[in-house]
């Protein structure tokens, strides 16, 4: 047609600038682990040389919340933790995501008792819950996946840096109820 004789040599890319600043967004994802039990040691098997998470841009664990933008929240959460893991999701940059590893994260697990938290969605917003007791790496590596499909249909934020609600989690199966759950004997 004639216009490849006007190119240089070297080539034109030509894209969308929200396209190419989603593309560096959700290549650079930056978690912080908060990781307390078992699923701690699933999600140091997802940064080892076997699966490597570095594969999918997130292998640049942070452990300051002001240089991370992605929460691993991996194994149960205790009462007593519980305000620093919401101290340190209020200090992480926005916009923000947290994935939610393990069945003891999501609803407490076989944990039903009163100093454990039943699912920490009731205390912070959860984007994506990997289910499992433990996880395998390549189910986590999936969720930091969805996170990343979540970065790419988000576009980019909003003035302000706020973004909006995902509406897209996966909705937990258990029942909320409160923290202590009373004791009741019945009589025979």
């Amino acid at each position: 047609m004639g216009i490849e004789s006007a190119l240089p040599a070297e080539g034109v890319l030509t894209t969308q600038l929200q396209k190419l600043v989603n593309w560096s967004r959700r290549s650079a994802v930056w978690p912080i682990p908060f990781a307390t039990a078992c699923c701690g040691i699933e999600l140091m098997a997802t940064a080892s040389s076997r699966f490597d998470l570095s594969r999918f841009g997130a292998e640049v664990m942070r452990f300051s919340p002001r240089q991370a933008d992605l929460m691993i929240v991996a194994g149960r959460v205790a009462v007593k933790m519980l305000p620093v893991l919401q101290r340190i999701y209020q200090q992480m940059t926005e916009p923000k995501w947290v994935i939610s590893m393990g069945a003891c994260a999501s609803t407490g697990g076989v944990f039903d008792t009163y100093a454990v938290v039943q699912g920490i969605d009731q205390f912070v917003p959860v984007d994506v819950y990997v289910p499992g007791c433990p996880p395998r790496p390549e189910t986590l590596i999936e969720g930091v996946m969805a996170i990343q499909s979540i970065i790419d249909r988000d576009g980019m934020p909003p003035k302000g840096g706020l973004r909006r609600p995902l509406q897209i989690a996966i909705e937990p199966s258990h029942a909320l109820r409160p923290q202590p759950v009373p004791l009741t004997v019945g009589r025979s």
